[in-house]
């Protein structure tokens, strides 16, 4: 394992957090509508990627206290963007599930987002590039841990 305190190593890894911040606030500009927060957005992303949860199963996935997840799943379902259907199990939880507004929100907003990495993608050489799509399993994964 390398050392990732000192040297080299951990140059790389304070590039690698500050690039990926700030490639991700470049990122969060790119928004289709203005009015929903990254973590709305975050939450139709996941809801889109994982299929109807539960404000708890919300909660812990986007790493957020339950009564915040209440009120982002109320701001939501105000703005048609989701909608609470009973628990098929448990009458005393309901399930969260996106609406067909959110999908084509959520569609268009990836499309703008693509768009504007394709553009900035068109500016490195073809090695970079090939690393470039070298490192996005590793980086996914990274994200997911």
């Amino acid at each position: 394992m390398p050392d990732l305190t000192h040297g080299d190593d951990a140059a790389a890894v304070n590039a690698l957090r500050s690039s990926v911040m700030r490639l991700s606030r470049r990122l969060k500009h790119q928004r289709v509508d203005e009015s929903l927060s990254p973590t709305e957005m975050s939450v139709l992303g996941t809801l889109s990627n994982c299929g109807s949860a539960t404000p708890g199963e919300l909660a812990r996935k986007e790493h957020v206290q339950p009564p915040s997840m209440t009120r982002i799943v109320a701001l939501l379902e105000a703005k048609g963007l989701v909608r609470l259907e009973p628990h098929p199990e448990d009458r005393r939880q309901k399930v969260v599930t996106r609406t067909e507004q959110a999908e084509t929100m959520l569609e268009e907003s990836r499309r703008k987002r693509n768009a504007f990495l394709a553009g900035l993608v068109e500016g490195l050489d073809e090695d970079e590039w090939a690393k470039l799509r070298a490192a996005a399993p590793v980086l996914e994964k990274l994200a997911h841990l």
